[in-house]
């Protein structure tokens, strides 16, 4: 008889705790700390609201759950599951991958840590990958080679409408920033695997959406064998704060690749809070 086993992520999957339930997935909301106090995405913490006290130029601090919230989430659901298979985000883009490893060292490999760099909507597709495969029968640690297995097999390029929030955070420096704010650039970043990083700038944001599509077309035609006929990829868009823009996006991704269902998700908070509002991303991974 197979194991029951449950998948758990955070928000970082752009996914909210609510439609975690709807899919069969325990979402844990990630904290945030603005002017000292905690707040949980999704739960105390709105999208709107975060953008309105972003925006505000109040400081907003990334954190991670706390090791008794994961603890505790893990010993309820091992009262109905056998294991869990465990999705936190890239460990190149936070360290609760990192102490979520240390805590399953605990738990007798009951708890499946799974490391397959991905944030946002890829993570997301993850997810939905981890119970497709345990439909098909596949026990937690098989989850987890399989989604490492195909870990670069995703790309996400990013388009930032603002350096301010770069140079914030230190990832700019203050000259650099002011350089780029005068000529009005726009960068484009690319996260494949567990950097982000630096691909390509522009000074329209029509032209950094032009970079985008040419940088996944190539993905999807040079890396994974995608043509006019072959959709064994799922195409996503990610956002900050303009689901208008992002609609926008989705019917010009449309004309360059129809036929596909595009997801369309806000940008994890925790890389938001980075970049700062009006960016716009989209990504590929490919189907398991």
């Amino acid at each position: 008889m197979s194991s029951k086993i449950a998948v758990v992520t955070d928000t970082n999957s752009s996914m909210s705790v609510e439609e975690g339930k709807e899919l069969g997935i325990t979402v844990i909301p990630m904290p945030f700390f603005i002017g000292g106090k905690e707040f949980l995405d999704g739960v105390t913490l709105t999208q709107e609201e975060f953008y309105e006290r972003l925006k505000g130029g109040e400081e907003i601090h990334t954190s991670q759950p706390s090791p008794e919230e994961v603890m505790k989430t893990w010993d309820k659901l091992l009262e109905e599951y056998d294991e869990i298979v465990h999705i936190p985000m890239s460990s190149g883009l936070s360290g609760s991958c990192g102490s979520a490893y240390l805590l399953a060292q605990h738990y007798d490999d009951k708890v499946q840590v799974v490391d397959n760099q991905r944030i946002s909507v890829t993570l997301r597709q993850s997810c939905l990958d981890a119970l497709e495969l345990i439909d098909k029968g596949l026990s937690a640690r098989q989850v987890k080679d399989e989604l490492e297995r195909v870990k670069f097999e995703s790309s996400i390029y990013i388009m930032i409408d603002t350096l301010e929030y770069l140079k914030k955070g230190g990832r700019l420096t203050p000259a650099a920033a002011a350089i780029g704010t005068l000529l009005r650039i726009k960068p484009v970043l690319q996260i494949q695997g567990e950097k982000l990083d630096s691909y390509s700038k522009t000074r329209t944001f029509q032209g950094g959406k032009e970079i985008m599509i040419k940088a996944i077309k190539h993905d999807m035609e040079s890396r994974f064998g995608c043509t006019d006929k072959c959709h064994n990829v799922h195409l996503e868009i990610a956002y900050t704060d303009s689901l208008e823009a992002a609609k926008q996006f989705e019917q010009e991704l449309l004309e360059v690749f129809p036929g596909y269902e595009i997801v369309m998700r806000p940008l994890s908070l925790s890389i938001s809070c980075h970049i700062g509002p009006g960016a716009l991303a989209v990504a590929v991974s490919k189907k398991i």
